[in-house]
């Protein structure tokens, strides 16, 4: 085959998928090894905040790991459908057992691996000579040489009929009404149109997840991954992240909320009815969520009883065309009760255009909010909330009082799985950019396509894409089977989102000058790709108190 080589004589993409399979086992064995020792090191995971830096480390070998296991795992029952599989498996592969052995080398005292292990494992004679095959100039070249001239990669392979016709349907929804919007929309700063959010409802996008029994589609995570991805592809801002905020209210929902809220609201969301905005964040209080301070204070409003909330907010999307605001306050006002004294309420309010709005009811309250200026993510506008007094009924409160934190962290899981496929089809959106600029520019009297390093870059990206692919699919599948698992969509984003930055900045480089103006959608990719990995846990955060906590309390 035109592909791996691999260098144990075999020239099939099965040895090649074999070849990387064991080169992934020998980097797990070492990384298993690293993470026990981690655990020895921090107590269960109790002391990470003394080794910060290690469990940094930690978390992001696992999680690249788990990637290049997601990657084979699809190689090997997919190669025979998808010509490219089996080399970006052997090539990703080979790129993470080569960090791996650098990481645990210099650090050998942290991770406490033994030089005995390292022989056996990613510093074993076998492991090196994969990744010089695997990474061998003319085998990233060849697959950024395929890139090239199929102007991008061909259509990951689906075994389910559902999943291909879902995502056949959402791409030709996505290409002809998203795409030719998604431009304008950057440029002018714009919200997103009513007629994308029309469309989106009767073609039942936000209902994809919810159950039937409430109106939705029951189709699980899988297709809502691929439903985002398409979207994302088209625009992040403008499509891509408007199935997110809904998704995320409606896993609170189904965890804590009472019948009597899931009847009311899941089928509103389901059809469309209601926009979603979700507001955490104050402007001194994001990562550290147990010290929310926006006060919810038991009431009565013409004889209604509820509570009146009061304080501020940031980076609040989409607040302004929102319907409802899923907002997490605190209820109890003592400071030491942390986490335990939050909870979780659906506020009503109208929509507003624009960037700006007042929200005023009949009995005082209001909610006024100003959308930040940001460089990319545009279409949804992110909101500072001043709330004084603002009523909202009792019957609003998601679940009980004091369990607004963990039902939070609940829908949170599910954001961070739906940036997975966010990042993905951003990333692949750049990918494709970038392919077709190289067949279309000359310099030097020859398409820049045809040139050594752009093949490398591209095959590069390729294989980078690809396992971010899988590894959120993979998320996907494992949060269909049990939804209290937050540790692989949390992987899954925080490799994506570092995938999704650096191709399209090497697609931006790609397009040369051409990728600094604003008139080029790679520059949209670019702004557009830096705030991945601040949103749904910024990246430390992620590491640290999500993943390595995770990882280390096992």
């Amino acid at each position: 085959m035109a592909g791996i080589q691999e260098h144990e004589g075999a020239a099939s993409a099965a040895d090649a998928v074999g070849a990387a399979t064991r080169t992934a086992e020998r980097v797990r064995k070492a990384v298993d090894a690293a993470l026990a020792n981690g655990r020895k090191l921090t107590d269960g995971g109790k002391g990470i905040d003394d080794h910060q830096a290690h469990a940094e480390r930690l978390a992001y070998l696992a999680t690249e790991a788990l990637a290049a296991e997601s990657l084979i795992g699809y190689a090997r029952e997919a190669s025979s459908h998808d010509p490219i599989a089996a080399e970006c498996a052997a090539i990703f592969t080979g790129m993470v057992a080569s960090r791996a052995r650098t990481a645990l080398g210099e650090h050998a005292d942290a991770f406490g691996v033994s030089s005995t292990l390292l022989d056996e494992t990613v510093d074993s004679p076998e492991a090196r000579a994969f990744v010089r095959a695997a990474l061998a100039d003319r085998h990233v070249e060849g697959l950024g040489g395929r890139v090239v001239a199929m102007r991008g990669t061909p259509d990951s392979f689906l075994d389910n009929d559902v999943d291909r016709a879902t995502r056949e349907a959402v791409r030709a929804f996505a290409q002809e009404e998203v795409a030719p919007l998604a431009q304008h929309i950057h440029l002018k700063d714009d919200l997103v149109p009513e007629s994308i959010i029309r469309k989106m409802s009767e073609l039942g996008f936000f209902g994809m997840a919810i159950p039937e029994t409430y109106g939705g589609q029951g189709m699980g995570n899988v297709a809502m991954i691929l439903t985002t991805e398409e979207l994302s592809k088209a625009s992040l801002a403008s499509a891509g992240s408007l199935i997110t905020r809904p998704e995320i209210l409606t896993k609170a929902l189904l965890a804590g909320g009472t019948e009597g809220q899931k009847q009311e609201w899941l089928p509103k969301i389901a059809a469309g009815d209601i926009m979603v905005a979700i507001s955490v964040t104050e402007p001194d209080t994001g990562s550290d969520v147990a010290s929310v301070k926006v006060r919810a204070e038991r009431g009565e409003q013409g004889g209604t009883p509820g509570y009146f909330i009061s304080g501020a907010k940031a980076w609040c999307t989409f607040a302004g065309r929102a319907n409802v605001i899923a907002m997490l306050t605190r209820t109890d006002a003592d400071p030491a009760k942390g986490a335990r004294g939050l909870s979780l309420f659906i506020v009503p309010k109208d929509a507003f255009e624009g960037h700006e709005f007042v929200m005023r009811q009949p009995g005082g309250g209001t909610i006024e909010g100003k959308a930040d200026r940001t460089p990319g993510y545009r279409g949804m506008h992110s909101y500072t909330l001043q709330i004084d007094r603002y009523f909202v009924p009792a019957g609003n409160l998601v679940g009980k009082e004091g369990q607004g934190f963990y039902l939070q962290m609940s829908g949170f899981a599910a954001g961070r799985l739906q940036t997975g496929g966010r990042a993905t089809g951003l990333a692949q959106a750049a990918l494709e950019a970038a392919a077709v600029y190289s067949n279309e520019r000359s310099q030097f009297g020859q398409p820049i396509g045809s040139y050594q390093l752009t093949r490398n870059k591209l095959g590069r990206m390729a294989a980078e894409i690809a396992a971010s692919r899988q590894l959120t699919y993979h998320a996907a599948r494992i949060f269909d089977e049990d939804e209290s698992r937050a540790l692989e969509p949390a992987m899954a984003k925080l490799f994506t989102c570092d995938v999704a930055v650096r191709t399209t900045q090497e697609a931006q480089l790609l397009h040369g000058g051409w990728g600094f103006a604003e008139e080029f959608p790679i520059c949209r990719y670019v702004v557009d790709a830096l705030v991945l990995p601040i949103f749904e846990g910024v990246k430390p955060i992620l590491e640290l108190k999500v993943i390595a906590r995770s990882l280390l309390a096992q």
